[in-house]
C-alpha cells in the first residue's frame, strides 16, 4: 500500500507551509521555556521535590541538580530559538527533542497532553527539512535553498494534528461527558464572574451545548480545516474554541499551540504570501528559479513514518486490554489525547508496617511529596504503587528491612461519592510495577450521579 501512496507522498509541494510551521513552533517553545523559568517552575518541579515520579522503564532519568537543570533549560530555549530561526536546525530540532523530553520524563506527576504533544512534534521536525526555506541555514548557505519539499514532510503534520483532535472527539463519546455534562457542570458555574457569558455559564443546558458541540468540534474539525471553502470559518472556530477553554480552564499554552499549529492547513499561497511579507520586512530576495528538496533515505524514511502512525494510531485504544471503566483505573489513560474529561480526587492514607515486631505507623505524606504529587498519586495506581516503593526503600535506609506498606485510598469522580480505591489489604510493596492490570484496583459501582451535587435545576 504505501508503494502505491509513494507518488503522492513524494510529489513536490511548497516549502512554505513547513517553513511557517518552524517558526511558529519554535517561537511559541520559546516563549513557552521562557515563561516555565520566569515563573519559578524549574526550581519548584525538578529542584525542591524529596522524590520523582518517573515512567516505568524510564527509571533512570533523573533530575540534575539546581544547576544542571537550569543549563538544561538553557539547552532547550537555545534549541527553540534555534528551530524559530532555521539555525544550525538539525543539532537544534534534536537537542530539544532530546532536552524537552528528558525533563518530561522525570516526573509523571507534571503528564500533560500537550507536553506529549511537543515531543513528538519535535521528533518529527528532526526529520524533515523546514531549514531550507526561509532559514539563517539559507542565508549561510543559499545553495541548501529550496523551493518545494516532498509532500509527505508536510502532510504528517496535518496527520499528527488530526489524530490530536480526532482521538480527543472520541474521548468525548461517553456517557458523563454527553448525557450528564460532566465534569463541565462542575467547572464552569466557577465561572459566572466573566463579562457577558458568566451568568450563562450557570445554566445546565449551557453545560450540555459545551459538552455535545466539543465532541462535534473535535470530531470534524481536521476535515473542515482540509475543505478549502469551510477553512476559513473552521480556523474562526478554532480560535474561539481555544480562546474559550484557555479563559475558563488553566492548561497552560496548549489552546495558543494548536491555534498556531493548525495555521499549517492553509493553502500554500497563504503560507507563501505571509513569508513573503516578511521578507519585504527584511529586503530579503527569494531565489527566482524553483528547487526541490531530495531527502535521504526517503524509502527507508517513510517505511519508519509508516511505522510510527501505526503506532500513533493504536496507542490510545490500549485501556481496552484493561478490565474496569478507563477513568477509573487509568490503566491506558496517558498518551491518547484525553482533554478535561474527568473531575477526580482522591485522598491517601499509607501504612507501613514491620512484619518482625507487628508495629505499624500512618504516613505523613507531606514528609515526602510536594502538594501536587500527593494530589496526582492519589488517585492514580501506578503512582501509588511506586509510592510504596518509596517508601519501603526509604525505611530500608533506617535499617528496617522488609516492610509491608498498604494504603486506604478514597476517591469520587465526576459528581459520585468518595469510595474506596484500591484493596486495602494488599502490601503494595511486594506488587511489581508492569503493563499487566493491577488486581488490586477495586471496581467502581455503577450508581446514578447525585443530582444536588452537579447543579441541576
Amino acid at each position: 500500500m504505501l508503494q502505491k501512496l509513494k507518488p503522492y507522498l513524494t510529489a513536490p509541494v511548497s516549502a512554505a507551509p513547513l517553513a511557517v510551521f518552524r517558526v511558529i513552533f519554535g517561537g511559541m517553545m520559546l516563549a513557552s521555556i521562557l515563561r516555565f523559568i520566569w515563573k519559578g517552575w524549574v526550581t519548584e518541579l525538578y529542584v525542591l521535590p524529596k522524590v520523582y515520579f518517573p515512567y516505568y522503564g524510564f527509571e533512570w532519568v533523573q533530575p540534575l541538580g539546581e544547576a544542571g537543570m537550569y543549563a538544561l533549560f538553557f539547552v532547550m530555549a537555545v534549541a527553540a530559538l534555534g528551530i524559530m530561526l532555521g539555525l544550525f536546525y538539525r543539532l537544534s530540532a534534536l537537542l530539544f527533542f532530546l532536552s524537552f523530553t528528558y525533563v518530561e520524563l522525570i516526573d509523571k506527576t507534571n503528564y500533560l497532553n500537550h507536553y506529549y504533544f511537543v515531543s513528538i512534534v519535535a521528533l518529527l521536525l528532526v526529520l524533515v527539512p523546514a531549514h531550507r526555506h526561509f532559514s539563517l541555514d539559507v542565508l549561510r548557505r543559499p545553495h541548501s535553498w529550496v523551493s518545494h519539499v516532498p509532500r509527505w514532510a508536510v502532510l504528517i503534520f496535518k496527520l499528527q494534528l488530526g489524530l490530536v483532535y480526532f482521538y480527543a472527539g472520541i474521548a468525548k463519546l461517553n456517557p458523563d461527558w454527553l448525557l450528564e455534562a460532566m465534569p463541565l457542570r462542575y467547572w464552569l458555574p466557577a465561572h459566572t464572574h466573566l463579562p457577558l457569558i458568566g451568568p450563562l455559564l450557570d445554566e445546565v443546558w449551557v453545560a450540555f451545548v459545551f459538552c455535545w458541540f466539543g465532541a462535534f468540534y473535535d470530531l470534524t474539525i481536521p476535515l473542515f480545516l482540509s475543505w478549502r471553502k469551510s477553512r476559513v470559518l473552521a480556523y474562526l472556530t478554532v480560535v474561539v474554541f481555544h480562546v474559550l477553554t484557555a479563559v475558563l480552564f488553566q492548561i497552560g499554552m496548549f489552546p495558543y499551540i494548536m491555534m498556531v499549529s493548525t495555521l499549517i492547513f492553509f493553502s500554500e499561497g497563504f503560507h507563501e504570501r505571509l513569508l513573503g511579507w516578511f521578507r519585504g520586512l527584511a529586503k530579503v530576495r527569494m531565489p527566482a528559479a524553483p528547487a526541490y528538496a531530495r531527502v535521504a533515505a526517503q524509502p527507508l524514511l517513510l517505511n519508519l513514518l509508516a511505522v510510527y502512525f501505526v503506532v500513533q494510531v493504536l496507542v490510545p485504544w490500549r485501556f481496552v486490554l484493561y478490565p474496569g471503566p478507563l477513568f477509573w483505573t487509568e490503566q491506558g489513560y496517558r498518551f491518547s489525547w484525553r482533554v478535561m474529561l474527568m473531575e477526580k480526587a482522591g485522598t491517601a492514607f499509607f501504612y507501613v508496617r514491620d512484619p518482625k515486631t507487628g508495629y505499624e505507623i500512618e504516613i505523613n505524606n507531606r514528609d515526602y511529596l510536594t502538594i501536587t504529587q500527593e494530589k496526582q498519586m492519589a488517585m492514580q495506581p501506578d503512582m501509588l504503587l511506586q509510592y510504596a516503593h518509596m517508601l519501603q526503600q526509604d525505611f530500608a535506609a533506617r535499617g528496617i528491612s522488609g516492610t509491608q506498606v498498604r494504603a486506604e485510598v478514597y476517591v469520587s469522580m465526576n459528581g459520585r461519592g468518595s469510595r474506596l480505591y484500591i484493596d486495602p489489604t494488599v502490601n503494595l510493596a511486594a506488587e511489581k510495577e508492569s503493563f499487566l492490570p493491577k488486581p488490586w484496583i477495586l471496581p467502581l459501582d455503577e450508581v446514578a450521579l447525585p443530582q444536588q451535587a452537579v447543579g441541576q435545576k
